[in-house]
Parts: structure tokens; sequence; C-alpha cells
């Protein structure tokens, strides 16, 4: 089964180890301080669950507090949300906020969907409006 999961990149811990080393000075100033640690330690816990699997049967929102799975068909539509990011309207309308999955990401979302999430990138062709047979025949006779 194909399985695709966006998550937040884990470089991103690294930002929660900057905070941890500037919440230190203060932390030890006073007893009871070094509760500001849970700053940090609250980041990186959201780091590490927020994410978004989808599958070929359905997409998993998996964010802090919880967990929603949308099957493909209960899925309405997808929306684009400021700055790119994207939610799932159900068909009762109710939006499930998709984790770490932007704009960017719509092709390979159409892909492991099987195209139930159309994909922006792919530009459709034009008809020809005279048959392919009558159009070779004028290349070959004006090749000559």
């Amino acid at each position: 089964m194909k399985k695709l999961v966006f998550r937040i990149p884990a470089t991103a811990l690294l930002a929660a180890g900057l905070i941890a080393i500037c919440v230190t000075p203060v932390a030890w100033l006073a007893p009871g301080l070094q509760a500001l640690y849970v700053l940090p330690l609250g980041y990186a816990y959201w780091v590490v669950r927020n994410r978004t699997t989808v599958t070929e049967d359905e997409l998993v929102a998996r964010g802090v507090f919880g967990t929603t799975t949308v099957k493909w068909a209960e899925l309405k539509s997808i929306r684009l949300v400021q700055k790119g990011w994207l939610k799932a309207v159900k068909d009762d309308d109710s939006e499930v906020t998709l984790p770490a999955v932007r704009f960017m990401h719509l092709p390979a979302l159409s892909l492991i969907s099987g195209g139930r999430v159309p994909d922006p990138t792919v530009k459709e062709e034009p008809v020809a409006e005279e048959p392919a047979e009558e159009v070779a025949e004028e290349v070959v006779e004006s090749e000559k």
C-alpha cells in the first residue's frame, strides 16, 4: 500500500535546543522558574507529534491533542488557507487541518490519492481542431 507522511522537518528541533539555552540563565534565578523549560519541551513535542499521513484509503491528521481520520469517500474538497496551508473539507462542511501539508505538496497528494485530489501543476493539452491524419498529410506535403 502506498503511504506518504508529511511532517515538520526534524531540523526544527534545533530551535527547541536554542530556546532551552536561552531560558537557562533566567530559569535558575529563583526557585520555580525551572518551569520555563516547559516551553522548549512543548515546542519539541509539537514538532514531533504534528503530521499528516496519506494512504490510498484515507487521510490521517495528527495534531498535539488528537488524531482525525478522513476517508476519501468522506472528502468534499481540499481548501487552501493562509500562507499555502491546506485543510480537508468533509461532506458535512467541517474542516480538518492537515499539519505540515502545503500547496507545494499537492502533486504528491494527487499521486497518492489516485487522482482524487487534482494536481494543479498538470496542464491539459489543447485539443486539435483537425484530425491528426489531416495534420500529418499537410506536414508531409509541405516537406516536398
